[in-house]
């Protein structure tokens, strides 16, 4: 008889992208649905999943509100016993973030195989927190900050994981006389990249023929696209739910946050790029999502705190200028991914879930 299978996802782009790509790979042969808050439920089309909200609250440190929050939790951990039960769950696979609690919580009780997903290099609190009741967790790598020694056992390292359409995907180009630059902020956009770097691409463009790729979020597209008008800068804006993987294949460098994902995507498809991870991510994981990659020498660093007018349009310039490092970047791009097919990650997944 086939599993059931539930996956618990939610928040950002960066829970729900990996979480749809565990249902893509186990569809086939297990029943799976989607356990999502509203926020996350943004990021997907509703039609293709069978999903069920369930919308956690972020706790907060207002100790007024806080006893609210918690009564909340308490209410949807019997709403996620009651849906666990009805459903005949079998495994629950969870992607992390304060969404995936009550979920966690009702599992852990009424006894459901429990797996983990962890794309950081940081391991994520509410990872940790059931990292003693799962069966395993999938990582990419097992030097993961943070992760208890004596648990590193249930560690399964996997290549990244990636939507179905990047195998299919043409590689990035090299530069040869048109600058295609893609601009990332994720799935939340990031204001700084729609103002703080202009000064920056004005300068670039003065020097090469240049093209943007931007990804943004509605409310600054009339503001990017005038201000791209205004200094005859070809550009081509898009959100998060567009398919990035055509913009990264026509995007021969990139500037980027640091999510898990969307590097991964990168290195796959051999976009070099400037990193500049967000300070304010929990843990500092952008940053060392960023470093992760640095050491296998696949991309670049700045700080935020390095930006001004001009430092950014200065990297890029030089990494222009100066091919070598450039073409060292997306030959160690290609070494790191050899491994990564959708039929290895597939089998690796499918026989982890059948062994438990």
């Amino acid at each position: 008889m086939s599993k059931n299978i539930l996956i618990s996802t939610g928040g950002s782009g960066g829970h729900v992208v990996p979480a749809t790509i565990f249902y893509e790979h186990l569809k086939k042969d297990f029943e799976v649905s989607l356990a999502i808050d509203v926020r996350g439920s943004q990021f997907l089309n509703k039609k293709q999943y069978d999903i069920e909200i369930i919308d956690t609250p972020k706790l907060t440190k207002n100790i007024f509100i806080l006893p609210f929050q918690i009564f909340l939790i308490i209410y949807l951990t019997i709403k996620s016993f009651i849906f666990l039960k009805r459903k005949k769950i079998d495994i629950l696979i969870s992607t992390g973030g304060y969404m995936s609690l009550p979920i966690c919580i009702a599992s852990k009780i009424v006894g459901i195989k429990i797996f983990l997903f962890e794309p950081n290099m940081v391991l994520g609190r509410a990872n940790k927190l059931f990292l003693r009741f799962c069966k395993k967790i999938f990582c990419y790598s097992d030097r993961i900050k943070n992760f208890p020694n004596d648990l590193k056992h249930k560690i399964l390292i996997t290549p990244a994981l990636l939507r179905k359409e990047f195998y299919s995907t043409k590689l990035s180009g090299v530069i040869e006389n048109e600058i295609n630059l893609l601009i990332v902020g994720g799935s939340q956009g990031a204001e700084l990249f729609d103002n703080a770097i202009n000064e920056s691409i004005i300068k670039i463009s003065k020097k090469y023929k240049l093209k943007v790729f931007q990804q943004t979020n509605l409310k600054n597209y009339e503001k990017l696209k005038n201000f791209y008008s205004n200094n005859n800068i070809e550009i081509e804006l898009f959100d998060f739910n567009e398919n990035i993987s055509n913009f990264m294949s026509q995007s021969n460098i990139c500037v980027t946050r640091s999510g898990a994902s969307t590097l991964a995507e990168l290195i796959f498809l051999n976009v070099p790029h400037v990193a500049i991870p967000l300070p304010l991510s929990k843990d500092n994981h952008q940053y060392e999502n960023a470093l992760f990659y640095k050491n296998k020498g696949c991309n670049w660093i700045m700080n935020q705190s390095e930006l001004n007018e001009s430092s950014l349009a200065n990297k890029l310039i030089s990494i222009i200028e100066l091919k070598d490092e450039y073409l060292d970047k997306k030959n160690n791009m290609r070494n790191f991914n050899y491994q990564n097919t959708w039929i290895n990650i597939n089998e690796k997944i499918i026989n982890i879930i059948n062994e438990n």
